[in-house]
């Protein structure tokens, strides 16, 4: 156990992964093949040397391992040729034939070959197989690898020609043994039909014996257990349920006697780490949560479902939950893998090899007619926009947030809030009223085919999106009093509203009530709501994939048909489009490819104690909990600390607190080691080594275990949100911009044709700017006072052209880099742009910090840093103030900021003589 040889050291562990995988080791020297299934027997005689490894099954030669120490990891390829020619050599004493079965370890990294299969590739491989899987392996004639030649062709009928595509390609990837394989679907286009059909012919033709379908919610394990069920194959009348079995997880259990396996990959990390696992866990796809350990917690070997346990996993929505601590899960299992997703990004491309199977976007199913296009219908207040302010003195409502409980009080300072703290900080019921009203006003226009027999407007099947269960409540409230309707016309479907949100969200998809739906998030994603027809966002998204998906609640096709019948009985029409109301700028605002999920400051409490529930109980994570638990002791009133303590199986919050740090105290782990080492004295190292490891885990398992239960997470982070909500009932909100999306363009457009014209009716002026930019700075006669004249005749001639309204027209037709910090800087920005020197429209000040950095760059080029740390601070100084003026000179060392830390003579003393030149040169390059 304490050899220090590296090689050893490297079989040592190949031992501990052999006798995990239900192999008995032996010695050549004392061998017993009856002795159980599976013998491993070191240093077995070829007649090419000893082999470092033989493996028996029912006592014949099967397989080959070849040990080298960890540091040849990164070569184990370069020794196939060395392990096969053991499997392929006589072993001393037998007559056998090429053993199949080929492994390289390291004991940290193993590579294995079955030279049985048509192309013999080498895998890495988490850990061995286990002996009853080759006795399984040696009765079929073929492997499986084999197997998936034998796939007949695909038959069409009932089949999009994009699902066609996607099958095709998919079974020749198999068939070429790449390992993973993308399939990109939009949303609607029928992906989880597409992965059962493929899924039902590697059962039926390639014998698969079992396949994993991971999802990441619990709600979209629901609806793919229900697809399952009524999918029913094109050359079979039967249905897929009473051909195979199906079995959705929801406990740590896991059967062996089922074909398909639907699971969250939340659950099957927690059954691999044999922890139990609460299905509150499983509502909220984990890639939202911004807490990651620094180190994911390692996932060991379960012999319940060794490596071998399934052929296949498909991984649904796979652009989300399948890094980091998650990628475990998939590294775990020795599997192909296929990845449904409709918003991919380049994570997912490189995860997945960039072998992309099918590429079947919104665009090319809007073409095809298999999706419907939407509209973008703008709606923007004043205060949604610019926010607001209540001032000093004014008895406003304040609510708690949990209770919702009001008490007046006066304010003692002024409140000055932004659009962004709205429904979270302020509640301006106003702002929400504003939106909803215009939403009533306009909807008639936007559908009117819909009137009843009395004339009545009927309105369509319509989904907010809120930012939080709070704000859905007032979104409920406001819309049943401006529609003038009752309770079942619009309802909550979210997680912790009071009904069933299944049930309510049935009634949604197929029943005339509710009309409306207001979410969080629990239909964002994977659910199928054919008759649903407008979109209305109240909240803003910043991932750029999972936009996409909740755009997706809108795009099925629906037949005029199944509108009448599911709902909206006026329709004149199968629906060929829906419409997305922005309310919050969602179209505007910027999107990134994916969250990040590494460790950030600041995360939430409800992500720590989610991950905590989820088996995420690393050193790192049980001190953050512990530290935000003693926050919040301080924080509870006495009565609070009593609820917690009812919730908590009578601890309070410190001794929760004391076990957490406890768990992974060196003194209380040493004093574990020294006792199981002195209980379990004279056992084998490995023995004692299990021991300690069990009772450390203990000791973890133990300081975690009260989170286990929903009701006490729920209650921690309901309790800190009992800071009160300041209810703004005094600032009336207004309209400033409504309409179309494509009218808006128009106009836009037309802003941008005028502004155009403007300066071309007034070159004089501009000539001189142009000079500006394109002579030396000896010859340029541009000032502050230059461009502020032309800012100022342009908004007495042309005040529609006010340079912040034009900016704002370009960012409505192409991509702008930065926002106008201000009217000079944005028309410095715009001229630049209508004279052809930049072809993007680029804020001054970045245009300004680009060249700034470039100059810099040229500085230091053949020598380490040209200017030290204090000449740097200065020349950032005089960069932000050319962002802001246009140019510098001495007179200007008199002003802010310069004259704070010493002005001209402090430029001097840093410069010395080459203070001119560097002002001209700042002048010259910055500008350019």
């Amino acid at each position: 156990m304490f050899n220090q040889n590296p090689e050893q050291i490297a079989r040592d562990n190949i031992d501990k992964q052999l006798i995990a995988c239900g192999w008995i080791i032996q010695d050549k020297k004392k061998l017993n093949l009856a002795a159980g299934l599976g013998i491993a027997i070191r240093e077995y005689q070829t007649d090419i040397g000893p082999a470092d490894y033989v493996l028996f099954v029912d006592k014949k030669p099967i397989g080959i391992i070849e040990a080298k120490r960890e540091e040849e990891g990164v070569r184990l390829t370069t020794v196939e040729e060395q392990s096969s020619q053991y499997a392929n050599a006589k072993l001393r004493l037998l007559n056998n034939d090429p053993l199949p079965f080929v492994y390289e370890s390291t004991g940290e990294v193993t590579r294995f070959t079955d030279y049985r299969d048509p192309k013999p590739r080498s895998r890495n491989v988490f850990t061995f197989h286990r002996p009853e899987t080759f006795v399984q392996w040696l009765s079929q004639t073929k492997t499986l690898r084999g197997r998936l030649h034998d796939l007949p062709a695909l038959p069409e009928e009932g089949l999009r020609d994009c699902q066609v595509t996607a099958i095709t390609n998919l079974e020749k990837s198999f068939k070429d043994q790449r390992p993973k394989a993308l399939i990109q679907m939009a949303t609607g286009s029928g992906k989880t039909f597409t992965a059962i059909t493929f899924i039902y012919r590697l059962l039926k033709f390639a014998k698969a014996k079992r396949i994993l379908f991971l999802v990441d919610t619990k709600n979209l394990g629901e609806q793919a257990e229900s697809e399952f069920r009524a999918f029913t194959a094109n050359d079979d009348n039967r249905l897929f349920t009473e051909l195979y079995g199906v079995t959705r997880l929801g406990s740590s259990f896991i059967p062996n006697d089922s074909q398909v396996y639907i699971s969250t990959i939340q659950r099957m990390y927690s059954i691999l780490k044999e922890t139990e696992l609460d299905e509150s866990a499983e509502e909220e796809n984990p890639n939202e949560m911004a807490f990651q350990a620094k180190e994911p917690v390692p996932v060991g070997y379960n012999e319940k479902v060794p490596i071998e346990f399934f052929d296949f996993v498909v991984i649904d929505e796979c652009h989300r939950s399948i890094y980091n601590l998650w990628k475990q899960v998939l590294d775990y299992f020795d599997v192909f893998q296929i990845g449904l997703t409709a918003t991919p990004d380049n994570r997912t491309f490189g995860y997945f090899n960039q072998n992309l199977v099918c590429d079947y976007g919104y665009e090319k199913a809007v073409v095809d007619g298999v999706l419907v296009p939407y509209n973008v219908f703008t709606i923007e207040t004043e205060i949604t926009k610019n926010g607001s302010v209540i001032t000093l003195g004014e008895k406003v409502d304040k609510r708690e947030r949990l209770t919702r409980k009001k008490f007046w009080e006066a304010l003692d300072e002024d409140e000055v809030y932004n659009g962004k703290q709205l429904d979270k900080d302020i509640v301006n019921p106003s702002t929400i009223r504003t939106i909803i009203r215009a939403t009533k006003e306009n909807l008639p226009a936007m559908f009117p085919d819909r009137l009843d027999s009395n004339g009545n407007f009927e309105v369509p099947k319509l989904l907010i999106f809120a930012k939080t269960d709070s704000h859905a409540e007032d979104i409920i409230d406001i819309v049943r009093e401006e529609f003038g309707e009752e309770n079942k016309f619009c309802k909550k479907i979210t997680y912790r509203s009071e009904e069933d949100p299944k049930s309510v969200l049935q009634q949604f998809r197929n029943d005339y009530y509710p009309r409306i739906a207001v979410t969080v998030d629990m239909i964002a994603t994977g659910t199928d709501i054919r008759p649903l027809e407008v979109l209305l966002f109240m909240r803003d998204v910043k991932s750029r994939s999972y936009y996409e998906q909740m755009k997706g609640r809108g795009t099925r096709t629906c037949s005029v048909e199944e509108l009448k019948a599911k709902g909206t009985p006026t329709a004149k029409y199968s629906k060929d489009h829906f419409v997305i109301i922005d309310a919050i700028g969602v179209e505007q605002s910027q999107k990134t490819d994916s969250r990040p999920l590494e460790k950030a400051p600041g995360v939430s409490l409800k992500d720590v104690l989610q991950s905590v529930a989820m088996g995420n109980t690393s050193e790192d994570m049980l001190t953050t909990l512990a530290n935000r638990l003693i926050r919040l002791d301080q924080q509870l009133k006495d009565k609070d600390k009593t609820a917690f303590s009812e919730k908590a199986d009578g601890l309070s919050i410190k001794e929760i607190v004391k076990k957490l740090l406890n768990a992974y105290n060196p003194d209380t782990n040493e004093q574990i080691e020294v006792a199981v080492r002195g209980n379990m004295r004279g056992c084998a190292p490995i023995e004692i080594e299990k021991a300690i490891a069990t009772e450390q885990q203990k000791l973890i398992d133990d300081a975690v275990a009260v989170f286990n239960s929903p009701d006490l997470r729920d209650f921690i982070v309901d309790i800190r949100k009992k800071y009160d909500q300041i209810i703004d009932i005094v600032n009336i909100d207004t309209i400033t911009n409504i309409g179309w999306v494509k009218d808006q363009e128009e106009s836009s457009a037309a802003l941008i044709g005028d502004f155009k014209t403007w300066i071309e009716n007034h070159k004089d002026e501009i000539t001189a700017l142009q000079i500006f930019y394109a002579q030396d700075y000896r010859h340029r006669t541009f000032t502050y006072k230059m461009i502020k004249d032309l800012c100022e005749k342009l908004k007495t001639e042309k005040p529609v052209l006010a340079p912040l309204a034009v900016w704002k027209a370009y960012e409505q037709l192409e991509k702008t880099n930065g926002s106008a910090k201000n009217e000079l800087i944005a028309l410095v920005s715009l001229i630049r742009k209508v004279a052809g020197i930049d072809t993007t429209l680029t804020a001054y000040d970045k245009t300004v910090d680009k060249n700034f950095q470039e100059w810099i760059f040229k500085k230091n080029a053949g020598q380490h840093n040209a200017f030290t740390e204090a000449q740097m601070q200065w020349l950032r100084m005089m960069k932000d103030y050319v962002a802001n003026s246009f140019s510098i000179d001495k007179d200007d060392f008199d002003l802010s900021p310069f004259n704070a830390e010493g002005g001209l003579s402090k430029m001097w003393q840093l410069f010395g003589e080459e203070t001119d030149s560097i002002i001209n040169e700042l002048n010259e390059v910055l500008a350019a």
